[in-house]
């Protein structure tokens, strides 16, 4: 009964007398908590491959992101890290677009990755 009383107070200040969904309350608390951003940087490991393209994650692995918006990237050799390097420019801008958190910098880690793959033990196209 305290339940149902607590929840007819809610609504009452509310000016709404239907629930709300559950969805709208979580995309609050991300958005206060400041976890929007986050997600949506960490959205970019995921989202590797198809940001990047096939050639790119094929020697490539994304390690991790930093609050700050610095992505960690495992690269198969010293050659590729100095070619990205040169290319982070645009990476960063495809990684951006259309995301809530940015990403601000491209961290190349030359020769972390084992046999030259990318992936962490993924299958990858080439």
């Amino acid at each position: 009964m305290a339940g149902q009383e607590h929840q007819a107070d809610m609504r009452e200040r509310n000016g709404d007398s239907r629930p709300t969904p559950l969805a709208d309350v979580l995309q609050s608390y991300l958005k206060r908590a400041g976890l929007v951003r986050r997600m949506g940087q960490a959205g970019v490991i995921e989202e590797w491959a198809q940001l990047v393209g096939p050639q790119i994650a094929s020697v490539t692995e994304p390690e991790s992101v930093t609050p700050e918006g610095v992505l960690r990237v495992k690269v198969a050799t010293a050659a590729w890290a100095s070619e990205l390097q040169l290319m982070t420019p645009q990476i960063l801008a495809r990684l951006n677009t259309g995301r809530t958190g940015r990403i601000t910098a491209v961290r190349w880690l030359a020769g972390g990755l084992e046999g030259g793959q990318g992936g962490s033990g993924r299958t990858r196209q080439r």
